[in-house]
């Protein structure tokens, strides 16, 4: 079961390649949460979402912590994080089991459990992070939600063994551990984000979420209110700056203001009259810098994105969940926010493309409205759930822990 910080708060770390987010929460009286301290530095020592620093990596972690903890005027010594790298992975896995009751009781599910997670395949030097129900089967008829208290001779389960490369998860334990963090989980970031952003109609009919962040593009595909699919893309919105640096030879900083500023990934008719200042890589005085149009800078950053959703499109049908999922993409992820993506996404995954930024919290909501933030906003949420006191309503986003996936999902934790 999640355990809190001394005052029964909960602390979020969202470990990015270009940034370190850290939230921290605490239930209200009507058992929502509510934000109360945050921050996000830059990241250093990351790579495509994977540790490659382990001391400038520690410096970041500890600053944004810091920052988080004056906030929220507490110590965190406890914190759910986010894994954005590993490869990720997501295997759905059939498993049944006898029933030798009158009806399906608790130590069924429980033994139904052990041995999915005792049969599951997982890709090699991968390590198990979630065990997720999507959905249970008595006597060859599918689609139960709780088969609690039904009668039935063999009870089974469709379990999503979700992974990540164990190296990559045990880097990340140890350089939290040298900043006197202990891990509480780690949670896959698409999956997280997709809790953070995504409303109950699309995980329940049908949605794939991409995360476009710094270092790498997340997927993760909800069918039937439960995550079935993950994947990362090891491309980002830090690839783009490095090709507008490289392709204008301008410093790595003034590349990533031209790209927020000036940056599309669609070309328009005005670009080629519009002329933006350009500092020369190496040169100390701006005066040396020259001038580039505006339709140069579109022709660098638009063949990366392209690239990005034409990747996205076929790992989607290479899943088999490309024409499950109907029409709807939800996009989320700080490089999002570039001009021009929803329409290039729409044209290219031929789907319906909506731009999500991450639900209302109370709090300290201005600041943490952003889609970079989806992430961590999905991470509360799952800790939140975990201890069975998730808020219920016709609002709830997530899965309610009152049903069978949320009690399952607080056994399960409490017991392996």
């Amino acid at each position: 079961m999640t355990k809190k910080t001394r005052n029964g708060l909960i602390a979020a770390l969202d470990i990015g390649t270009t940034k370190v987010s850290c939230f921290v929460a605490r239930a209200t009286k009507d058992q929502d949460l509510e934000i109360i301290g945050l921050s996000h530095q830059i990241a250093n020592g990351l790579r495509r979402g994977v540790i490659v620093d382990m001391e400038a990596a520690e410096k970041s972690i500890r600053s944004a912590v810091h920052v988080a903890e004056e906030m929220a005027d507490d110590t965190i010594e406890r914190v759910i994080v986010s894994l954005s790298g590993g490869h990720p992975a997501a295997n759905l896995h059939n498993v049944e089991t006898n029933v030798h009751t009158a009806k399906i009781e608790d130590p069924d599910v429980m033994r139904l459990f052990n041995q999915a997670r005792a049969q599951g395949q997982l890709p090699e030097d991968h390590i198990l992070l979630h065990t997720l129900p999507t959905e249970f089967v008595i006597n060859g008829e599918s689609g139960v939600r709780d088969p609690r208290g039904m009668a039935g001779d063999r009870l089974g389960v469709r379990m999503n063994l979700v992974s990540a490369n164990s190296s990559t998860v045990q880097n990340l334990k140890t350089c939290l551990e040298r900043c006197h963090l202990d891990v509480e989980e780690e949670v896959v970031g698409a999956y997280a984000s997709g809790l953070g952003c995504l409303v109950e109609d699309e995980m329940n009919l049908g949605c794939c979420v991409v995360d476009m962040g710094g270092g790498t593009t997340d997927l993760a595909v909800f069918i039937d209110g439960s995550l079935v699919h993950v994947d990362s893309i090891p491309v980002g919105g830090s690839q783009v700056t490095n090709d507008i640096s490289r392709g204008l030879n301008t410093p790595v900083a003034h590349a990533e203001r031209m790209k927020t500023k000036f940056g599309s990934c669609l070309p328009a008719p005005s670009d080629d009259h519009e002329i933006l200042r350009v500092p020369v890589l190496g040169e100390e005085d701006d005066a040396e810098g020259t001038t580039e149009s505006r339709s140069t800078l579109v022709s660098i950053i638009q063949p990366r994105l392209e690239e990005t959703f034409e990747l996205v499109r076929e790992r989607l049908e290479h899943s088999g969940f490309d024409k499950a999922i109907g029409r709807q993409v939800v996009l989320t992820g700080g490089a999002s926010q570039l001009r021009g993506v929803q329409e290039l996404a729409a044209r290219i995954l031929s789907k319906r493309i909506r731009l999500a930024r991450p639900q209302h919290l109370q709090g300290l909501a201005d600041a943490t409205s952003g889609p970079e933030f989806s992430t961590c906003i999905g991470l509360l949420k799952y800790a939140h759930e975990k201890q069975g006191v998730w808020p219920t309503g016709p609002a709830q986003t997530g899965p309610d822990p009152n049903s069978l996936f949320g009690k399952l999902g607080v056994w399960f934790k409490q017991n392996f």
